[in-house]
């Protein structure tokens, strides 16, 4: 059998590749052979513009909580914390080289925003040095203890039928409040416990309530006259579930600290935390109970502290520590039917704006 050579011309050689190669790689080679250097740079030009877009992951308004996979999605905004971390490190150690370089005269410090700074200016602040509230003070109900007529006598008990959590923590509020005595309260309503406490000259009656075996409510009555304010208890810790905590405290009378009571509510219930402690603190024993106010939530630390030398000292948290927050405040001793309320805690109302407080 004869077998013919069928010639095939460079025209259908360029329809096969046509067919085989898109329209852009034929121009390139077109321009490449004919050309010179200028095709060259022009066709690598097209390759980047035409690569940008596969390349591109996300597009500009993308959010990290568009991600439809848990996984997937917290590893993404892990690695979006830690390059928001970086930058900040970097942009801090760079201030800090300028403010180095600069010495005295690099310009001051900027004040972070907080709330606290932040806070609505309250009306009733308190100016110490105001004759009114000097007056308010020596003719209120503690003007007694301040004066130095009367000595704190503290009885402390509990609702029916505590748990022993509640229990312990009542017996270690003792060691920390000097002459405070525990009383088991045998169901009795506390309108009958007034009067048995004022005829055995206690200055004060504390309630702790508890609620499913923890302590929640704290109730403190200031006798004979008032007042009475009503607490609500978290954050509760006994010494035993401390760490680093230091031995029992000594029976020495403690130093107290009262801290950011600024308006006037906050100001009577300074002196009413004020009123449990005795006015002559005994510094040999190196203790403190501090009531620190933030936020009109009022944390209770009770620490002992070593002079290490003349510059350093040394603190060491003894227990119980726990926070309060204000509930109501009552005038005279506890009636929860006919008693007239100086100050109630309204949530929906007095919590609208975070920058208001009112202690």
């Amino acid at each position: 059998m004869d077998i013919t050579e069928v010639p095939v011309s460079q025209d259908n050689k360029g329809k096969k590749k046509k067919n085989k190669t898109p329209k852009k790689k034929k121009s390139v080679s077109q321009e490449g052979d004919g050309g010179g250097e200028g095709g060259g740079v022009e066709t690598k030009e097209e390759k980047m513009e035409t690569s940008e877009p596969a390349a591109a992951a996300f597009p500009p308004t993308f959010s990290v909580s568009e991600i439809k996979n848990k996984q997937r999605r917290h590893l993404m905004f892990m690695k979006l914390k830690q390059e928001k971390r970086k930058q900040k490190m970097q942009l801090k150690k760079k201030k800090k080289k300028e403010r180095d370089a600069l010495g005295d005269k690099a310009p001051p410090k900027e004040v972070p925003k907080t709330i606290e700074n932040q806070r609505v200016y309250d009306e009733t602040t308190v100016d110490p040095e105001d004759e009114e509230i000097a007056f308010d003070e020596g003719t209120d109900e503690f003007s007694a203890y301040f004066n130095g007529l009367t000595n704190p006598k503290v009885l402390i008990t509990t609702s029916d039928r505590p748990r022993g959590r509640t229990v312990r923590f009542c017996e270690q509020l003792a060691t920390v409040i000097p002459n405070a005595h525990v009383y088991y309260r045998r169901g009795l309503a506390l309108k009958r416990v007034i009067p048995q406490c004022v005829a055995r000259n206690f200055t004060y009656l504390m309630v702790i309530n508890e609620d499913r075996k923890v302590p929640n409510g704290l109730v403190l009555c200031h006798l004979p006259e008032g007042p009475t304010a009503h607490f609500r208890v978290s954050s509760v810790r006994l010494r035993k579930e401390m760490k680093r905590r230091g031995k029992d405290p000594t029976e020495h009378s403690p130093e107290v600290i009262l801290n950011n009571f600024t308006t006037r509510l906050g100001h009577s219930l300074g002196r009413l935390f004020a009123a449990l402690f005795p006015q002559d603190p005994q510094f040999v024993g190196r203790q403190v109970a501090t009531f620190h106010n933030q936020r009109d939530f009022i944390f209770f630390r009770f620490h002992r502290y070593i002079f290490k030398n003349e510059k350093k000292v040394g603190i060491q948290e003894l227990g119980p520590r726990f926070t309060l927050k204000l509930r109501s405040l009552q005038k005279g001793t506890f009636d929860s039917k006919f008693g007239e309320y100086e100050w109630v805690h309204k949530r929906h109302e007095m919590d609208a704006c975070r920058r208001k407080f009112h202690l």
